[in-house]
């Protein structure tokens, strides 16, 4: 079964769980805006819209006047694929409700700002493929020692190990239980690397874990 049948409801993203980021921006985080670093994790969705396949191809953005944007770049994240109803759950057991793992790749502008969710930024349409397949949670023995890596025409750019994760899968999936009910195949994107991988028209972008596959997609308007 492919990743994009499960993903049901929502599609949750974690953002500055890079430790090497976090410290990057201490001095960022304790001016205004801000005042002081984020003391839970910072989320924000990837509606319905974004939602791509393995394979597919992903739209170059268009700006306000229909031309296209100067600039887009990529993360990619392994996916923690929600196997029952996961409410208020403690860190012991938040692995327990884990179906299956999966990656996640998210295409978006830029980052400037972690102050305010960038709904222009992050919402672009098919901007986000899941996949290639759910590999089941038992085939994978501890998520937090493995690294995603980022491959742009076959060269690597990124390679992220979720060992260097601010908030480990467990104490995502606890926290974010607190906040909201997770539902069966809806999907958290754990942590991206800091520094995001830029992209042009044209690129072949593979996203891999190993254990877990690879998804590759390619950038339209080339």
């Amino acid at each position: 079964m492919t990743a994009n049948t499960l993903v049901h409801s929502k599609l949750v993203c974690v953002a500055l769980n890079d430790k090497s980021q976090l410290a990057a921006m201490e001095g960022t985080f304790s001016e205004a805006p801000y005042k002081k670093p984020p003391t839970q994790p910072v989320l924000y969705y990837k509606p319905r819209n974004t939602w791509n396949v393995d394979g597919a191809e992903v739209e170059w953005a268009k700006d306000f006047d229909g031309q296209d944007v100067p600039a887009m770049a990529v993360g990619a994240s392994l996916g923690v694929v929600v196997g029952r109803e996961t409410c208020r759950v403690s860190q012991a057991e938040a692995l327990d409700y884990i179906r299956g793992y999966t990656i996640v790749s998210d295409f978006s502008l830029p980052e400037e700002s972690y102050f305010r969710p960038d709904i222009k930024g992050k919402c672009l349409d098919t901007s986000a493929p899941v996949g290639p397949e759910i590999v089941p949670a038992d085939s994978i023995a501890n998520p937090d020692a493995l690294t995603v890596t980022i491959r742009i025409n076959g060269e690597q750019k990124s390679a992220f190990a979720l060992a260097d994760m601010e908030r480990s899968v467990a104490e995502l999936i606890s926290t974010i239980s607190w906040i909201m009910t997770l539902e069966p195949g809806e999907i958290i994107a754990v942590g991206f690397a800091g520094n995001r991988v830029p992209v042009a028209q044209g690129d072949r972008v593979e996203a891999t874990i190993e254990g877990v596959g690879t998804l590759t997609n390619t950038l339209g308007g080339a």
